[in-house]
């Protein structure tokens, strides 16, 4: 498996660090070979080059790789952050990775910020509508600058997006042996462009009779995934939401540093990152929870078909989390490098 690894900034280093650590034990372990190419893809190269990417990036990462991993992106050196929005959000637009897979499953019940709620209660997917919505950058600014400043960002639906985002939900549940799916929108507002969110999902919904399918004002699911999450299996729906809510699922596992997320074409090169940020500050201090990062790249695994390498890796977590061999974020005293090391050598065991 050839796959392009793009630490990025700040943290994002020191996690991807770990991450490939673990990925080379678990190759060791497995008897398969990963072949990580890193690109240097970040802001120091843009401050020393003026580049983000180079005028083949895109290709590049579509023809010769199989998936692409990346660590953090952002850096307050660089105004507007153009070459996380090139790297991240571009990639998303170009391979058209139209899937943001963002499971939340909490891995032990100490974790949960939540009274009386466990493993049994925090163990869903969200599905985010990842190339469309309010994200796409339509609109513009007006007399920017002064007190008669206007600024439109016009949100984007369309059939085949929305159609393809619910079908992905659907068919996940299906093969998972999962049977509730609930699409939140905000159409009770929003009638326009979230209409054509409920009569596809209506439409879509027909086809699965095995499947029970509900629907939720997207301010209703955020009070009910605090107040009641064990009532989830899939979730779908738009960009802006899902990004929203995500993060919410991240605070139930036990906060973004376990959270890992995939950004899929199926069936073509994908990226898959940890969610949380860069944080500068942080960087090179070895204090990062390496744990979402090393999640991702077994999400990596799963979606490339290496199902019990990447089964391993979550065990091997999860036996971390279990004899406190975390980072400080989540209750132990390890640094980033000794949490990566503990997982590594378990694995290669």
């Amino acid at each position: 498996m050839r796959i392009a690894v793009i630490p990025g900034d700040g943290i994002g280093k020191d996690v991807t660090a770990e991450a490939v650590k673990v990925l080379q034990a678990t190759g060791e372990a497995f008897g398969r070979r990963f072949d990580l190419v890193h690109l240097p893809w970040s802001a120091d190269h843009y401050l020393k080059t003026g580049e983000t990417l180079p005028a083949n990036g895109y290709q590049m990462l579509r023809d010769e790789f199989q998936a692409i991993f990346v660590g953090a992106l952002g850096d307050p050196r660089v105004p507007g952050n153009q070459h996380a929005r090139d790297i991240l959000l571009g990639t998303r637009f170009e391979l058209d990775l139209y899937v943001n897979y963002r499971p939340v499953r909490l891995l032990d019940d100490r974790l949960c910020p939540l009274k009386d709620r466990g493993r049994k209660d925090i163990n869903f997917v969200v599905f985010r509508e990842n190339t469309e919505g309010v994200y796409v950058s339509v609109g513009g600014r007006f007399k920017a600058g002064t007190t008669d400043e206007v600024a439109i960002q016009e949100e984007i639906n369309t059939f085949k997006g929305v159609n393809r985002i619910i079908r992905h939900a659907f068919e996940y549940a299906k093969a998972n042996g999962l049977t509730k799916v609930c699409m939140a929108d905000k159409s009770n507002a929003m009638q326009q462009g979230h209409a054509l969110w409920q009569r596809v999902y209506k439409e879509v919904a027909a086809e699965y009779p095995g499947i029970t399918a509900t629907h939720q004002y997207i301010d209703a699911l955020a009070m009910f995934l605090v107040k009641d999450p064990g009532q989830y299996q899939v979730i779908v729906t738009n960009n802006l939401f899902g990004d929203i809510v995500t993060d919410i699922g991240g605070a139930l596992q036990g906060g973004l540093g376990m959270a890992a997320s995939g950004n899929i074409h199926p069936g073509k090169t994908s990226l898959f990152e940890p969610v949380h940020g860069s944080a500068p500050p942080l960087a090179g201090k070895n204090v990062a929870n390496p744990m979402g990062a090393i999640l991702s790249s077994a999400l990596m695994l799963e979606t490339l078909g290496a199902v019990d390498e990447a089964k391993a890796i979550e065990r091997t977590v999860e036996a971390a989390i279990a004899q406190n061999q975390t980072t400080s974020d989540i209750g132990g005293s390890l640094g980033t490098r000794e949490v990566g090391d503990w997982i590594a050598k378990r694995i290669a065991k």
